[in-house]
């Protein structure tokens, strides 16, 4: 419970971070008592903080915030696209692209995570004006919504087990971050694991009402299971905390602590199992996908994920700084500024107590560490720990607003007016979230070009009333722009050109009827498919075969035009533009207005002004259509 407020300080004082600590057993006059495991029955109900927010509160910002990202956040990595979106679309729509990984010769994803999201989808297709793209967005709220549940329950158990100013400055860390703008409606295994290690982590922080060991350790076998293997690593620090706490304990304690996590082991092989059964009706084998996942990703003899490209060891650093600025900053700082309240505090705190607040910012430290090892580095991969940053940076602006909340005279806080001091934290705040909403601002006014161009080929959006059935629309050097089948209307299908890349591009699953069972494409059979990145020449199609085609033209990059990489957009003989939407051209932007959002001004020096290209979708003319054959830019049509 914080202490009443001195006039004279810039900030709150409140106690040190620390959990809801056990009352001391009772002790005899003839021997001493045991070290007793905390349990929540033990401990005692705090009175209601001047800082607290109210769950509901909580979760409205939160909700909030995850609805402004599934509305406007762009599809930032092309696996979210092809790994996730495009094998859902085949279930509900009956086709779509197929990457390696969903062959039954790798099987390394799970069908239960894709099929938990059609049956979002299918949903929306039985509401009033449903269509294809409504089915996208509607998953999307879908997943804001279980983002935002899930962040409420681990702010109102920070909340418990810490401090309800913590709590509060959790929220605020979370809903102006980039970081959440990027993930929390993210259709990614990461962000679902990181909504599950959310559970995870409130059940192990939470002692009321008791122990909930086995409802953490479950937590984070969905999370590992259903969502991304090496999750269920978060688990290690709580795990860890109960390992050391029952060494201290009695028989009984002991005994109960077993009982909690063979509880948990038996939830994890539910959940294992339900997975098991899901994919072996999708593959028509026995598969245990998390372990496929993990043996590709550790002990792959083709290379595993490093194929794919490597980072120096800065790439997280660098990333975590531009999503949550000095949040960052302060998640990294929060160990020492324990140590240091510790080492400095006249305050006391009992062994459990200490433990546990090294226990809740352990995992933060211990997965930027793991994934900072590794070669193969992606952005998606760190979002697992965005809960553990945003409560790690919480609380040291706790400890921060501690420090200089002190009014003793004859320290140097101390003789620091109040009001200044409120202004400097005023200040930083401010800043803080200013480089926020200029970030998140700027990477949808930016990169969004590629959910907004398709709209012309729903017409007046009661059907596919531009094009015609069975139209393709094809994409060359920009096939990874393509956001999903869902914006194409129906039986339209996206198609490849070869461009100048030399890897593997997705398939397509198989849309023939064999009689056994439903969703033959999951498992029959697959061609061109492997799993080092291997070009696969069958993956493309000839440019006559194109009625749409989608497209970049970046002015100032004429000079890397070639012939497998031509500007569409100006080969007007050919191709006429249906809609076009400004994209930033990220190669002749400076690199604050490519970081942060810079407005187009002549007040602006013009070297630090956004530079801009056009991502379009185009209609092949006619005339060519009518010749039946394609004819390269440049030369003559014949026919």
């Amino acid at each position: 419970m914080a202490p009443r407020v001195s006039s004279r300080a810039a900030a709150p004082k409140a106690t040190a971070p620390k959990a809801a600590a056990a009352p001391a057993p009772k002790k005899t006059a003839a021997t001493p008592a045991p070290f007793e495991h905390p349990a929540a029955s033990h401990a005692k109900k705090k009175r209601p903080s001047a800082y607290g927010m109210k769950p509901i509160s909580a979760f409205y910002l939160f909700f909030g915030a995850n609805l402004i990202a599934a509305l406007f956040a762009p599809i930032q990595d092309c696996d979210e696209t092809f790994n996730y979106w495009e094998p859902t679309h085949y279930l509900s729509h009956g086709y779509g692209l197929q990457t390696w990984e969903y062959s039954p010769d790798y099987a390394i994803r799970s069908w239960l995570y894709i099929a938990l999201h059609a049956i979002v989808g299918n949903i929306r297709r039985i509401l009033p004006q449903s269509s294809k793209v409504a089915e996208f967005y509607f998953i999307r709220y879908g997943l804001a919504l279980l983002c935002a549940i899930c962040q409420t329950i681990m702010f109102q158990s920070i909340s418990l087990a810490l401090n309800a100013r913590i709590g509060v400055l959790f929220v605020i860390a979370t809903i102006v971050s980039p970081g959440n703008f990027h993930a929390s409606a993210s259709f990614l295994p990461s962000s679902f694991a990181m909504y599950m290690a959310m559970l995870g982590a409130a059940s192990f922080m939470n002692w009321r009402g008791g122990l909930k060991t086995w409802q953490g350790m479950a937590w984070f076998a969905v999370a590992g299971i259903l969502g991304w293997p090496f999750a269920a690593a978060l688990c290690a620090p709580y795990l860890l905390e109960e390992f050391i706490l029952v060494l201290f304990s009695d028989r009984s304690s002991l005994i109960e602590a077993l009982i909690r996590f063979v509880r948990g082991v038996i939830a994890a092989f539910l959940v294992l199992g339900f997975d098991f059964t899901i994919n072996l009706f999708f593959y028509k084998k026995s598969v245990v996908v998390a372990w496929n996942i993990v043996k590709y990703n550790i002990f792959s003899k083709t290379g595993g994920p490093d194929l794919y490209g490597t980072e120096p060891w800065t790439f997280y650093f660098k990333n975590l700084a531009l999503n949550f600025n000095i949040w960052f900053i302060l998640a990294l700082l929060v160990l020492p500024l324990f140590i240091l309240q510790k080492t400095f505090s006249s305050t006391s705190q009992s062994l459990a107590s200490g433990l546990r607040t090294i226990v809740f910012i352990a995992p933060f430290y211990m997965w930027l560490g793991i994934f900072t090892a590794q070669p193969h580095k992606e952005e998606r991969f760190i979002y697992p720990a965005y809960p553990f940053l945003a409560l790690n940076a919480a609380i040291s602006v706790h400890i921060i607003l501690y420090a200089l909340g002190t009014s003793d005279a004859k320290t140097f806080v101390g003789k620091i007016p109040g009001r200044l001091k409120l202004l400097v934290v005023g200040l930083t705040f401010l800043l803080s979230v200013s480089v926020s909403l200029a970030r998140i601002y700027g990477i949808y006014s930016a990169y969004s070009a590629p959910l907004k161009i398709y709209s012309p080929l729903w017409g007046d959006g009661s059907g596919n009333t531009f094009g015609a059935e069975e139209d393709n629309v094809c994409f060359g050097k920009e096939w990874y722009r393509f956001p999903t089948s869902y914006f194409l209307p129906r039986n339209m299908h996206a198609k490849f050109l070869r461009s100048e890349f030399r890897g593997l591009l997705p398939g397509e699953f198989s849309e023939a009827g064999t009689g056994f069972g439903f969703w033959s494409g999951t498992w029959l059979p697959t061609k061109g498919l492997n799993d080092r990145n291997e070009e696969d020449l069958g993956k493309y199609v000839e440019p006559r075969m194109c009625s749409f085609l989608v497209d970049t033209q970046y002015p100032e990059r004429k000079s890397s035009l070639s012939a497998k990489e031509p500007d569409y957009i100006a080969d007007q003989n050919h191709w006429e533009v249906v809609k076009c939407v400004p994209f930033l051209d990220a190669a002749n932007t400076h690199i604050l207005a490519r970081t942060l959002w810079v407005p187009d001004i002549d007040a602006i020096p013009e070297q630090y002004r956004r530079k801009w290209g056009r991502h379009c979708l185009l209609q092949r003319k006619r005339r060519a259509q009518d010749a039946g054959m394609w004819v390269a830019p440049g030369q003559m049509m014949m026919g």
